[in-house]
């Protein structure tokens, strides 16, 4: 457990919300932060796939005002997508959060719809698809489980050669690339309530209309621990197996 060495890709600029998210992926994969090395594409934008080399395994964050919609804004998007690529390729396990999931998505020629409205905040529930018999991480999740979901984009199936492992009335949740390590998630599985809340509180005036209504997802939010449990499933029955 203490050998492995994994990078975190963020793609976030406060810099306290980059520390948090640090501190949340060590906290529920069980590794010291000291084997988490950080890469923020903010800050780096030109950058070769070759740098995830030498890692046991990837984990993707996630981003409150990039879109992958939008590379003509955001430059790293076209290169973090041919990252996730060639770990597809070199079977380099991947553990992709919200918008690691939307990168993925489009990198494998899926589609991706932009909400403006009506779209999921806070803890909501999420179904695990029957046919997830053999996943190292879905196999033992039970049919419905709370997830802390933010986000503002989504697709609404798997890309293809992609297996469906979790999903809402509104779009895919979780898949899977058929054959290899990689594993991305609309939800986000390194989030719990507080988090959440602080997290909300800060980006309040991009998610929420006004105060009234960020102290109701506020209050309406509650724990998620069988979402939080899926990144020390990753580093145990993939990192470790």
């Amino acid at each position: 457990m203490h050998s492995l060495k994994t990078l975190l890709l963020q793609i976030r600029e406060t810099s306290h919300v980059c520390h948090e998210e640090l501190q949340s992926f060590s906290k529920y994969t069980g590794l010291n932060m000291e084997q988490i090395s950080v890469f923020n594409m903010f800050q780096n934008p030109d950058f070769h796939p070759e740098i995830v080399n030498g890692y046991d395994g990837i984990f993707v964050g996630g981003a409150s005002k990039a879109s992958v919609l939008e590379p003509e804004n955001f430059p790293f998007i076209l290169n973090a997508q041919k990252l996730l690529l060639y770990c597809i390729e070199k079977d380099i396990p991947v553990f992709a959060s919200c918008f690691g999931f939307q990168l993925a998505v489009i990198a494998l020629g899926g589609d991706i719809i932009r909400d403006v409205s009506d779209y999921e905040m806070g803890t909501i529930e999420i179904t695990r698809s029957t046919e997830v018999y053999n996943d190292p991480i879905f196999s033992t999740v039970p049919r419905q489980f709370l997830a802390v979901s933010v986000h503002q984009e989504r697709t609404i199936t798997p890309p293809e050669n992609c297996q469906l492992l979790a999903y809402t009335d509104s779009c895919c949740h979780a898949f899977r690339v058929k054959n290899k390590p990689f594993w991305a998630f609309q939800f986000h599985p390194e989030v719990d309530r507080d988090i959440l809340i602080q997290r909300l509180t800060v980006y309040k005036s991009k998610y929420t209309d006004n105060d009234l209504h960020l102290n109701e997802v506020i209050n309406s939010a509650q724990e998620t621990p069988v979402s939080n449990s899926l990144a020390k499933t990753f580093v145990q029955n993939v990192l470790l197996a």
